[in-house]
């Protein structure tokens, strides 16, 4: 029975640096959610309007999540969800992807899929429905205003 142990330094610099990828994405999205939590989107002026949104006066799903992540950043879940609650699931749905491709990374078992696809298909209609829904008059709550 053979038996490998692995030390910090195999880990971080074996295999070609194989956790840089994993913690240089990771360090990327802790700068971006630190600059959206520190930069106020709900100010005028420090982000662009969603060309979407310009465009045709609708709101498209992404619309309010850089305020719900800010509000997530200040620890106010209640605003975040009524700002964007799908861009909330999207965002814990993220991290525990991000967690999972790391201990993947480090343990070196094989990457699988973590959702088949029509789990994925059934996200996108999930997806659709939403972006339609939060323009239906009368269905304000889900608008991201």
């Amino acid at each position: 029975m053979h038996v490998v142990s692995h030390s910090a330094s195999t880990v971080l610099l074996g295999g070609r640096g194989r956790v840089l990828p994993p913690l240089g994405l990771g360090a990327v999205a802790l700068i971006g959610a630190g600059y959206v939590t520190a930069v106020d989107p709900n100010a005028a002026g420090h982000y662009p309007t969603c060309p979407f949104l310009a465009v045709t006066g609708w709101y498209c799903p992404g619309c309010g999540a850089l305020r719900a992540l800010n509000a997530l950043g200040h620890g106010d879940v209640i605003t975040a969800l009524a700002r964007n609650p799908f861009a909330v699931v999207a965002f814990g749905y993220l991290a525990v992807t991000w967690l999972l491709w790391l201990r993947r990374t480090i343990t070196g078992r094989p990457t699988r899929w973590l959702a088949p696809a029509w789990v994925l298909h059934g996200v996108l209609g999930l997806i659709l429905a939403f972006w339609v829904l939060r323009n239906v008059p009368g269905w304000t709550w889900l608008s991201p205003a």
